[in-house]
């Protein structure tokens, strides 16, 4: 039997926040109590925050360590084991690392990624290389025209655990406004306005001819298999309504509040960027996080592309404009999203649950991580 005492830390669990001490065993929460302990060997944390593991459900961080520069591809198994351990040192415990199945532009290395990643991933965890628990999240591009042979290799991977359906057809969603759409576009790849031209009727004839229909094959295999199902970049209250005819659940990054309210008044799970959060705003000009959690729409942040920000954004939360209880920001970011995904075992402080938590400090207004503990082992 293994055990171990967390003392003197102010204990956030779903009811509230309180000094007193936390005793593990085997990996799991055993009790909690108030005061501090006095049995030998208890472990002191000088008053700083005791939060579960964060739950990290959407990052596209991998794809940086995996193609650390244009051009470049580094060797998978490498850049998992630091992916890891840059999403563990910021308090992430348990992470959906997500695989584009499918692109709108082309020569990306999302191919690549999507061959690799998996391989990977199980070759770190059969040699326990990693300090995190890690899940797959696939994100299906439905205007990919091979997009079922692509997501093919995954029909029996057991780290699948969620799936989005993504359409990123100029025009629409979070590329609405074609012409910021089309200026970015162009400076980045260096197009005419004739390639462009082409590239968009391109993109607009596959999503007429593919989207629709793999939707509906997406949806009927998520249901026959029980993955849990995202929409992404709902703008409006019909594709708000479309995204719940297909049995979808949470609601990945809406770019408008109208989009955002009919989600949340659905009882979908309203997912916000938190790098949103951090930075004021949204990098493509869409809705700002911040305005939705004023209104009561944002169920739960994600880290997106910068995974510090999980921690960061949820104690935002707490402060004014917003002042969101500290119980109920820390949720966003552990028990919310780990009940969207079915994960009953973790993401609060409460006997029986994983002993997956992180001590935090409150540095004037930049929370840091200071320990990790993954299944009451220290890993960061």
């Amino acid at each position: 039997m293994r055990e171990s005492i967390l003392t003197d830390a102010r204990i956030v669990t779903p009811d509230g926040v309180f000094d007193g001490t936390l005793l593990v065993r085997d990996g799991r929460i055993a009790d909690l109590s108030r005061g501090r302990s006095a049995v030998p060997g208890a472990l002191g944390l000088d008053g700083d925050y005791l939060l579960p593991g964060l739950v990290e459900l959407h990052t596209d961080n991998l794809e940086k360590h995996l193609t650390p520069r244009p051009g470049v591809s580094w060797p998978p198994e490498a850049a998992i084991v630091a992916h890891d351990a840059l999403v563990a040192g910021c308090g992430i415990t348990t992470v959906f690392d997500s695989v584009a199945v499918g692109d709108v532009i082309a020569g990306t290395q999302r191919r690549r990624s999507l061959e690799v990643t998996p391989v990977g991933l199980a070759h770190a965890i059969r040699h326990d290389m990693l300090k995190a628990d890690h899940f797959l999240h696939m994100r299906i591009e439905v205007s990919e025209p091979d997009a079922p042979e692509m997501f093919a290799p995954f029909l029996d991977d057991p780290l699948v655990r969620l799936i989005s359906l993504m359409d990123h057809t100029p025009g629409q969603r979070q590329y609405a406004d074609e012409a910021a759409y089309r200026r970015g576009y162009q400076k980045r790849h260096g197009l005419s306005d004739a390639e462009y031209e082409r590239f968009s009727a391109h993109r607009k004839a596959l999503a007429e001819q593919f989207s629709a229909r793999h939707r509906s094959w997406m949806a009927t295999l998520a249901r026959e298999r029980g993955w849990p199902l995202a929409s992404h970049d709902d703008a409006t209250a019909a594709h708000v309504a479309e995204s719940l005819a297909a049995g979808m659940t949470i609601a990945e990054f809406p770019t408008t509040v109208e989009a955002a309210r009919a989600a949340h008044a659905a009882g979908m799970k309203v997912m916000m960027g938190a790098p949103n959060l951090v930075r004021g705003g949204s990098h493509s000009g869409n809705v700002a996080a911040a305005e939705l959690a004023g209104l009561g729409l944002v169920s739960i942040l994600s880290s997106d592309y910068y995974p510090q920000s999980l921690l960061h954004g949820a104690f935002l939360l707490t402060r004014p404009p917003i002042g969101m209880a500290l119980t109920d920001a820390v949720a966003t970011v552990t028990d919310t999203p780990a009940a969207a995904v079915g994960l009953a075992d973790r993401g609060r402080i409460e006997p029986g649950r994983r002993a997956d938590l992180i001590r935090v400090r409150d540095g004037d207004g930049l929370p840091f991580v200071r320990a990790v503990w993954r299944e009451g082992n220290r890993v960061a």
